[in-house]
């Protein structure tokens, strides 16, 4: 087979985890195979290989990059925002946003956890706490201040992630609402909620 006109090698590791990422989304990481992979990307089977060393470091590095990418613009994004019900208002925004226009991200993300082996779940497990305790940190400051009434932060952080990012699920960028107005009915949701009465 021959190589795709113009690629190169980090064009072409870029295009293997793209590939991965759309197969994986599609078929489930059982259902890839490293051939549909490369046949996908335009090299031969073997050469795979000298861009990833197995099918299951694939699937650790897409999840281990979304997640720190993830995390990494949340901090952007919470940068400089005072007060727990302004960082909570900036979370909403962000993760819903965020994860609005990644959707093949998401779902393989939240899917294929069960299909890293122990050590590699046991990391990208670490990675969405440490994402969910900027959250919790959030809702704790809220309570410690007067501003939040929330009886279990970590079950209302559960609740919270479990409410905005489930909207990747069924949101359609040309249904009935827009993104921004799925936005603020999230913000209207969540800050009610937690604000108690």
């Amino acid at each position: 087979m021959a190589r795709k006109a113009g690629s190169s090698g980090a064009r072409t590791a870029d295009a293997i985890r793209g590939a991965g990422l759309r197969l994986i989304f599609e078929h489930g990481y059982e259902g890839m195979s490293l051939r549909d992979l490369a046949d996908m990307v335009g090299i031969r089977p073997g050469s795979l290989y000298n861009h990833i060393a197995t099918k299951q470091a694939l699937l650790f590095d897409l999840l281990a990059n979304h997640m720190r990418t993830l995390t990494s613009a949340l901090d952007g994004a919470l940068a400089g925002i005072e007060g727990p019900e302004a960082r909570l208002d900036t979370f909403i925004d962000f993760h819903l946003r965020y994860h609005l226009t990644r959707k093949m991200e998401v779902f393989v993300n939240n899917s294929e956890l069960r299909s890293l082996e122990a050590a590699n779940r046991a990391v990208i497990t670490e990675l969405r706490r440490d994402y969910e305790r900027r959250l919790a940190e959030i809702l704790a400051e809220g309570v410690m201040d007067g501003a939040f009434v929330v009886p279990d932060v970590k079950v209302a952080t559960y609740a919270i992630l479990a409410q905005l990012t489930g909207v990747v699920g069924w949101y359609t960028p040309h249904g009935r609402l827009s993104e921004d107005e799925i936005v603020t009915l999230h913000r209207q949701l969540v800050l009610r909620g937690v604000r108690g009465g």
